[in-house]
């Protein structure tokens, strides 16, 4: 039978990430070299965009970004991509957002997060995509971006029958449960998972309560990701977890998004829910392997060339 093409729907962030790899940190008033500089595309939503895009799924993406050069490139990086474009605006006047990272010999980083035109992103915004939005057989949103756009398209997706997918990310105290209640499915980590349950998530069965009080609460589907230890699903009918791949990790910086956006192209191709858990596992798994965010995640005749060859493994 013909897999039929995925149509995902993103309404999230579009950020450029800036790295610079120091000796020390200067101090105030202080220049000195730095060793080595690096700038890719980032940002949760694009991420989460890309991944499910590099999978050969049709990808719709909501945001927002300056009209500096910066976001230039980022709408050259999603078309170079095969993503859907159309409702990327540009925003007068003000910046794209950016994350300006400084990174020592041990790996430890200093971080200044810009939002930049990801704060310009609104309800209006959903609204205008709605004919392309309705058309989609699935729709990812973060946190990266003003709740109230959030709220209106999980909104937007229980009116149209639209399935959603909120990634509580970067995770929020603040978050309108009765809103959070309309996701089709809820795809937290760890610390985001006991951020929104207050519970702590330091064992397995501490994670297996956090999650169920989810869906007890009312969540339809949770899907707590837990990095090198797998994933874990819970329904109403009860737990799944789902196990890991096992790799050597080089990076784990985008990893999540990878989850998500190949989990989404998969789930909306028809794959079942527990299958597509899978096949997101593995694709987090492999981008790990490789550093940096986008430039790790797998196109989709890659990948299935790493499930041949893992199915011949087994």
């Amino acid at each position: 039978m013909t897999e039929k093409r995925p149509r995902i729907g993103v309404v999230g962030s579009s950020n450029v990430d800036v790295v610079t790899y120091i000796e020390r940190m200067p101090v105030w008033g202080e220049t000195i070299a730095a060793p080595r500089f690096e700038m890719s595309f980032g940002g949760k939503g694009a991420n989460q965009a890309v991944a499910a895009a590099k999978l050969g799924a049709d990808v719709v993406m909501v945001s927002k970004v300056g009209d500096d050069m910066l976001g230039e490139n980022v709408l050259g990086n999603f078309a170079a991509l095969g993503v859907d474009t159309k409702h990327v605006g540009r925003v007068a006047n003000q910046t794209t957002g950016t994350a300006t990272i400084l990174v020592n010999p041990a790996g430890e980083n200093l971080i200044l997060i810009v939002k930049g035109a990801n704060g310009d992103l609104t309800p209006a915004d959903v609204d205008a995509a709605a004919a392309d939005l309705s058309r989609c057989d699935l729709i990812l949103l973060q946190l990266e971006v003003p709740l109230d756009t959030v709220y209106a398209a999980l909104e937007f997706g229980k009116r149209h029958g639209v399935k959603t997918m909120l990634n509580p990310a970067p995770a929020l105290r603040a978050l309108d449960r009765d809103k959070v209640r309309l996701a089709s499915f809820v795809a937290p980590n760890e610390t985001e998972l006991a951020i929104l349950t207050g519970l702590p998530v330091e064992t397995e069965e501490e994670v297996a309560a956090a999650a169920n009080l989810l869906i007890a609460d009312g969540i339809e589907t949770v899907i707590v990701t837990l990095g090198a230890r797998g994933a874990l699903l819970a329904t109403p009918e009860g737990l799944k977890p789902i196990p890991p791949v096992k790799v050597d990790a080089a990076d784990s910086t985008g990893a999540g998004d990878a989850f998500i956006g190949s989990f989404a192209r998969y789930f909306a191709a028809g794959v079942s829910l527990e299958a597509a858990l899978g096949k997101a596992t593995r694709y987090a798994a492999d981008s790990v392997t490789k550093r940096g965010a986008q430039k790790s995640f797998a196109t989709e005749a890659e990948f299935k060339a790493i499930c041949a060859t893992a199915g011949r493994a087994s």
